[in-house]
C-alpha cells in the first residue's frame, strides 16, 4: 500500500522538477552519470515548450501581417542565426577566433534569444557530437536513430538535458556565461515582452503601418524563432543525409549549398568536420559562407581577432571520396 500510495507523489515530484528545469536548468543535475544512463525517449514535459512555440505561429490567423512585421521576423532570423553560427558554434564550441570578455557575453546574450538553450550546453553537446559523429554515442545522428530524432527528438530526452561543465571548463570559468546557461529561458522571455511592447509603441506612433503588439509578438518571436530552430536543426539531420562529400571524415557529414544559404554558411558541413578549427566553412570562393564574411568584417573593427584560417592541406585534391591529408593535431582539435 505504501509503494502504491507513493507512486502519484513520485510522479508529482518528477513533474515539478521538470517544470523547475524550465527556469533553472542546473537544478537536480548533480549525478550526471545516472542521468546519462537513462533510456532515450521523448518526454512530454520537454515537448511542451516546442509545442507552445509552434502553436504560437498560428496566431497569425488573427494578427495578420504587415511589412514591418515581416521585416522584423526576417531581421531577427538573420541576426540570431549569425549569433548561433558565428558565436555559439564557431566561437564557443570551436574557438576559431578570439574576442573580449564583454563581446563574448553580448553575443552569448544574443544567441540565448534564439531559444536553443544556453551557450555552454550548446557547446558541450556540439563538442560531444564531433567526438562521436554518426557513432552510437552521437545523440543526434540520423544514421543512429533516424531523421526526426536527430532533428528534434533528442532535445526532448531527459538524458540530453543537463550540461556537463567538465567538458566546457574553458567557458565555465566565466560566471556570467554560467548564469545565462543556467537560466536560459529568461532571455527569450524578455525578448518576447520587448517585442510586444515595441509593437504597441509602433502602432501608437505610426498607426498607418497597421502594426499591433500581438502581430510583432507572433512574427518577431514565434514565427521567426520556429523557422530559426528548424533551420539550425537541419544541420544535425539533413547535413548528414543530403549533399556531397569532399573529404573522408569517418562520418556522413555532407556539403549542401541550400543548407549553407539558410544557415549563413553552416551547410558546408563536410568541410567543417574535416577542419573544424577553421573560422571559415566555405573553403572556396563559390562556397557562400555569410557567417564568415560577417566575422571577417567584425575583425576589421577590432571586436574579434585571430580568425583561424583554412589550412593549406584543405586545398590538396580530395574530391570524389579520395582521402584528404591528415591534419595536424592543432587542426584536429575539437575545441
Amino acid at each position: 500500500m505504501t509503494v502504491t500510495a507513493n507512486k502519484p507523489a513520485a510522479r508529482l515530484v518528477r513533474g515539478l522538477t521538470a517544470l523547475v528545469h524550465w527556469f533553472d536548468t542546473d537544478y537536480g543535475h548533480q549525478d550526471l552519470a545516472a542521468i546519462r544512463a537513462k533510456p532515450d525517449r521523448v518526454e512530454i514535459v520537454r515537448v511542451l515548450p516546442f509545442l507552445f512555440l509552434h502553436l504560437g505561429c498560428f496566431g497569425v490567423i488573427w494578427t495578420g501581417w504587415s511589412w514591418p512585421a515581416l521585416a522584423l521576423a526576417a531581421g531577427l532570423y538573420f541576426v540570431r542565426m549569425f549569433a548561433i553560427t558565428g558565436f555559439y558554434h564557431r566561437y564557443f564550441s570551436h574557438k576559431t577566433f578570439h574576442t573580449s570578455r564583454g563581446a563574448q557575453f553580448l553575443f552569448a546574450l544574443l544567441g540565448a534569444t534564439a531559444v536553443q538553450r544556453g551557450p555552454l550546453w550548446w557547446s558541450y553537446q556540439h563538442r560531444h557530437h564531433h567526438r562521436h559523429s554518426d557513432e552510437p554515442a552521437d545523440v543526434h545522428s540520423p544514421h543512429v536513430r533516424g531523421f526526426w530524432w536527430s532533428h528534434i527528438g533528442w532535445i526532448t530526452s531527459a538524458r540530453n538535458f543537463p550540461t556537463d561543465y567538465s567538458q566546457v571548463r574553458d567557458l565555465a570559468k566565466f560566471p556570467e556565461l554560467v548564469f545565462l546557461n543556467r537560466f536560459d529561458s529568461l532571455v527569450p522571455m524578455l525578448l518576447a515582452v520587448s517585442l510586444f511592447a515595441l509593437g504597441h509603441a509602433v502602432g501608437e506612433w505610426f498607426p498607418t503601418l497597421g502594426v499591433t503588439s500581438w502581430q510583432f509578438l507572433v512574427w518577431g518571436f514565434f514565427i521567426s524563432t520556429t523557422v530559426l530552430f528548424h533551420a539550425t536543426s537541419s544541420i544535425n539531420s539533413l547535413a548528414h543525409l543530403m549533399g556531397r562529400r569532399r573529404y573522408e571524415t569517418g562520418d556522413q557529414s555532407r556539403n549542401s549549398l541550400l543548407l549553407a544559404l539558410i544557415t549563413l554558411g553552416e551547410g558546408w558541413h563536410n568541410n567543417h568536420h574535416r577542419y573544424m578549427s577553421a573560422a571559415r566553412q566555405g573553403f572556396y570562393w563559390w562556397e557562400i559562407d555569410i557567417s564568415y564574411y560577417l566575422l571577417k568584417t567584425l575583425s576589421w573593427t577590432g571586436l574579434i581577432w585571430d580568425l583561424k584560417p583554412v589550412p593549406a592541406a584543405a586545398y590538396v585534391p580530395a574530391l570524389r571520396g579520395a582521402p584528404a591529408p591528415t591534419p595536424s593535431a592543432s587542426q584536429s582539435s575539437h575545441a
